[in-house]
């Protein structure tokens, strides 16, 4: 045990001894929290929407005085006058608006006959999110002003009564989970991967071999020290990003203990996955190359990012064996959930059965190279 822990404290010391590794270890994912955060999930402002008005009627006004409710109010967007509805179609095909409404002639007219009303309605729906956002309000007005002006006294239609279990939860508290995760991986892919390559290719495992410390003793040591630097990212990550985020978990011990055992169990995952790779990596350049790769194969399945019901069953295969789609279900479960232990004890299962089997396939693979 005590060649065991000369190594992890070799390990550890190198590590702190790079103050620039540390703290690139961690600003990574704290830039990706904060703009990701902040650039995605956010509601849609300031687009501009072309009216092409051909009634001038009484109905024509009460649209128009609707889409001003709507300017001033939520801003989705506010309106630009055009009076030909061919060049305001092309205005928004070329881009220079985002969509447009023509009122047709007679519009007024056929709401009074009820003579089926319509309202025209081009967007652009190159761009999902801001099509989306422009149909949802447009028909919600359309609703809006189908409503009839008195109500029944008695309800005869059903009624959705919506129950949301949690507050509201912006994209910066949902990227979160994912974020801690991101910071221990990339932290074992730094301080563990390619400085593990390093030594090697240096030959340092070579000169621990002919001390008497044995092959299972710097295999173990090297991976304990590993997981300590995933413990640490993952620590600092949580409670700094919890704090942006406004999240008051961190302040209650049990909550914090939950944790813990998340990080812990991720970073004996994670650190166990990356030695599995790299044991039989002799090139200082393939982990570089590689890391890439495992970003997108890792990062993208485990359901951080978008809803894993949404993906391609090969791609649903792939988030089961993904230790990342683990973490970040356990980490959201006690983040934004509260779930305590019962929601993340498969989680903790299969990060500690994957870090200690992979670790355990990895052992036999470890072999000299002089």
């Amino acid at each position: 045990m005590n060649r065991m822990f000369a190594i992890v404290e070799r390990e550890m010391r190198k590590f702190f001894r790079s103050p620039t590794l540390m703290i690139m270890s961690l600003m990574m994912p704290i830039l990706q929290l904060v703009i990701l955060g902040n650039a995605f999930g956010g509601k849609i402002v300031g687009t501009h929407v072309a009216v092409v008005d051909h009634d001038h009627g009484p109905e024509a006004v009460k649209v128009r005085e609707a889409f001003d409710a709507i300017a001033v109010n939520i801003k989705t967007f506010t309106t630009v006058e055009y009076q030909n509805d061919v060049q305001a179609s092309e205005d928004v095909r070329t881009g220079k608006i985002d969509a447009a409404v023509i009122i047709p002639a007679q519009y007024s007219r056929r709401v009074y006959a009820q003579d089926a009303p319509k309202l025209g309605f081009v967007v652009d729906n190159s761009d999902l999110f801001t099509s989306s956002s422009l149909e949802a309000e447009m028909q919600s007005l359309v609703d809006a002003r189908n409503a009839p002006q008195t109500q029944n006294r008695l309800a005869t239609s059903i009624a959705l009564e919506v129950v949301e279990l949690y507050p509201y939860v912006n994209y910066l508290k949902f990227l979160l989970p994912l974020t801690v995760a991101l910071a221990m991986y990339i932290s074992v892919m730094i301080g563990g991967g390619m400085l593990y390559i390093d030594d090697k290719a240096r030959g340092v495992h070579e000169g621990y071999l002919v001390t008497p410390i044995t092959k299972f003793e710097l295999v173990f040591g090297m991976n304990i020290a590993g997981s300590m630097k995933a413990v640490l990212a993952g620590i600092s990550l949580t409670v700094i990003g919890s704090l942006m985020a406004g999240l008051g978990v961190i302040f209650h011990p049990l909550a914090m203990a939950e944790l813990l055992c998340l990080i812990v169990a991720g970073s004996i995952a994670f650190n166990g996955m990356m030695f599995l790779l790299m044991v039989r990596v002799d090139d200082p350049l393939v982990p570089r190359a590689m890391f890439g790769v495992l970003n997108t194969l890792l990062l993208y399945p485990s359901g951080g990012m978008y809803p894993i019901a949404a993906f391609p069953r090969w791609l649903q295969a792939i988030s089961v064996v993904d230790p990342f789609t683990y973490c970040v279900h356990g980490f959201k479960a006690v983040l934004l959930k509260d779930g305590g232990f019962v929601a993340i004890q498969y989680d903790l299962l299969f990060l500690f059965a994957f870090g200690i089997g992979t670790l355990l396939i990895a052992t036999p693979l470890f072999k000299r190279t002089l």
